[in-house]
């Protein structure tokens, strides 16, 4: 498993458990919030992968710690958006 997607889902586990926090509505407890923000990490991860990968590093100042930074946030983000999105279509379902 290469250290880019690693970093992706640990930082989208992260990033679902922020926002369930900072967001009580869509909290959906440890476990839901972690396995949705490792889904969204993973994807967000991929996505940042698909851009164009020397403008981040070349953002951040040094090709491997723009990387993994970039990689982090990416994650982190995915994360908090794939757990609004399943928080979403959880409500919705329980009407």
């Amino acid at each position: 498993m290469p250290m880019e997607l690693l970093i992706s889902l640990i930082a989208g586990a992260v990033g679902g458990n922020m926002a369930g926090g900072l967001f009580k509505n869509i909290n959906l407890g440890v476990l839901a919030n972690s396995i949705a923000g490792i889904v969204g990490g993973g994807l967000g991860g991929q996505a940042l992968s698909l851009l164009d990968g020397a403008a981040i590093t070349k953002a951040a100042g040094s090709t491997d710690s723009g990387v993994l930074i970039g990689q982090a946030a990416s994650g982190a983000v995915g994360g908090a958006i794939v757990l609004v999105v399943v928080a979403l279509i959880s409500r919705a379902l329980a009407r």
